[in-house]
C-alpha cells in the first residue's frame, strides 16, 4: 500500500490526523479520518465520468437513497480521491437478519429516475464494463479459468438503458445513516438496464448460494414498491442474461483473488464455477465482430 497516497488522502480532511485504513481492494484504497471516509478510486478511472456520478449523488432528489459526496474528485499521488460521510455497514449474517425488504424498496425508488431527469451529461452505467474487466484481468491458464472465459463468450451485449441504476449493487453497498439505508460506491452509477441491479443476488440464487426465501424477500419487496426492472409475471425473462453475466464476473474475481492471495476457493466460489460450467453446457458462444 502506498503510504504517500494514504497520507495525502488524510490531508484532504486533516493534515494532522492519523488515518484508519478500512480496506485495500486491488487499486482501491479506503481510509477514514474522523467522520469522513475517503476513497482512492481504481487507476484509469475517467475523471469526467466520476465527476458526473458525483453530481448525481449530490442531487437532493436522491438524498434519501445515496450518500452525498463531501469532496472530490481530488487528485492525490496520481489517483482520483473522493470523500463521503461515515455510515454503518450492514452486518453480514444469516439471510433472515438481512434488510432485504429495505434494500428492494430502495432499488425500486432509485429506478424511478431516468437520465432525462438530470442535466446532461449523465454517464452510462458501468455494470457491463466492470464485468468485462473482471474477465480481462483473469490471466490464469487453468481449466477453471477456461470455463469462466467460455461462459463469458455466451453472454449477449446488454440493451441500452435510460434508467438510473447503481451498476454494482449488493448488500455491501448499503450503510445506515440518518435513520435509514443509503447506497455507497457510485463508481458505476449511471443510465442503464435496471435488471443489472438485481443481477448479483439473482446470480447467487442461481448458483445455490442465496436461498429461495431470501431471494423472494428481495424481489418481492422490489416489485411491491413499484420496481419496473423486471416483469412480475416472468422476472427471469429480464434477469437471466444479467444474472449469467454476474456469475461470470464473480467467478473471475474469485479466481483472480485466490491466485493473488495464495488461497483456496470457498464453497460459495466453487458454486459459481459450477454455475459457469452449466452456462457453457446450456448456451452456445456468441460470434462477435
Amino acid at each position: 500500500m502506498n503510504s504517500d497516497l494514504v497520507a495525502g488522502m488524510a490531508a484532504l480532511v486533516d493534515p494532522a490526523a492519523a488515518p484508519d485504513v478500512l480496506a485495500v481492494r486491488g487499486d482501491v484504497v479506503v481510509v477514514r479520518v474522523g467522520d469522513v471516509v475517503l476513497k482512492a478510486h481504481e487507476r484509469g478511472t475517467d475523471p469526467a465520468g466520476l465527476a458526473g456520478r458525483l453530481r448525481l449523488a449530490a442531487d437532493p432528489r436522491l438524498g434519501g437513497l445515496l450518500l452525498p459526496p463531501l469532496l472530490g474528485p481530488e487528485v492525490v499521488a496520481g489517483r482520483l480521491v473522493t470523500g463521503w460521510p461515515v455510515g454503518t455497514p450492514v452486518p453480514q449474517g444469516e439471510p433472515e437478519d438481512l434488510p432485504l425488504e429495505a434494500a428492494g424498496r430502495a432499488l425500486a425508488e432509485l429506478h424511478r429516475f431516468t437520465a432525462a431527469d438530470f442535466a446532461p451529461p449523465v454517464p452510462a452505467a458501468g455494470a457491463w464494463p466492470r464485468m468485462r474487466r473482471a474477465v480481462r484481468e483473469l490471466t490464469l491458464d487453468t481449466p477453471a479459468a477456461d470455463v469462466v472465459r467460455r461462459a463469458f463468450a455466451t453472454l449477449p451485449d446488454p440493451p441500452a438503458g435510460s434508467v438510473l441504476i447503481h451498476g454494482d449493487w449488493h448488500l455491501g453497498q448499503l450503510v445506515r445513516r440518518d435513520g435509514g439505508y443509503r447506497l455507497i460506491d457510485v463508481d458505476d452509477l449511471g443510465a442503464g438496464d435496471p435488471a443489472w441491479d438485481l443481477a448479483r443476488p439473482a446470480a447467487l440464487h442461481l448458483a445455490g448460494v442465496l436461498d429461495p426465501v431470501a431471494w423472494g424477500r428481495l424481489l418481492g419487496a422490489y416489485l411491491d414498491a413499484g420496481g419496473t426492472g423486471v416483469p412480475r409475471d416472468d422476472p427471469w425473462s429480464a434477469l437471466e442474461a444479467p444474472a449469467r453475466a454476474l456469475v461470470v464476473q464473480m467467478a473471475a474475481r474469485a479466481l483472480s483473488a485466490a491466485e493473488r492471495d495464495g488461497s483456496a476457493l470457498a464453497d460459495a466460489q466453487e458454486a459459481l464455477l459450477d454455475a459457469c460450467a452449466r452456462i457453457v453446457a446450456t448456451h452456445a458462444p456468441i460470434r462477435r465482430g
